[in-house]
């Protein structure tokens, strides 16, 4: 059986089953998106840290990229990260550019 889309869950459904949130992608929630710009990056993880949606993906203790599936916007990453000599890594812009 397909699992549904968050889209179709009425409010205020119950998810009875465990550890589903997965099966969910509710990167399309958002609005915004972060931009990682890698030469800023100096790899304090902060954006992996506060990141309330596990959505930085991180190999070899270093960060990489972004999980788009799950990354909800919220903006985080880009308001902690503090860059290298004040450029910011990550930049936030408007879904779709």
């Amino acid at each position: 059986m397909k699992e549904p889309l968050w889209k179709k869950l009425t409010p205020g459904s119950v998810i009875l089953e465990p550890g589903s949130s997965a099966k969910f992608k509710t990167g399309s929630w958002r609005s915004m998106r972060p931009r990682w710009i890698e030469e800023n990056c100096i790899q304090c993880l902060f954006c992996w840290i506060y990141c309330p949606d596990m959505s930085v993906i991180v190999e070899d203790g270093k960060r990489k990229d972004f999980n788009y599936d799950y990354c909800k916007g919220c903006g985080i990453c880009a308001l902690e990260c503090p860059g290298k000599k004040g450029n910011k890594a990550i930049v936030m812009e408007k879904e779709g550019n």
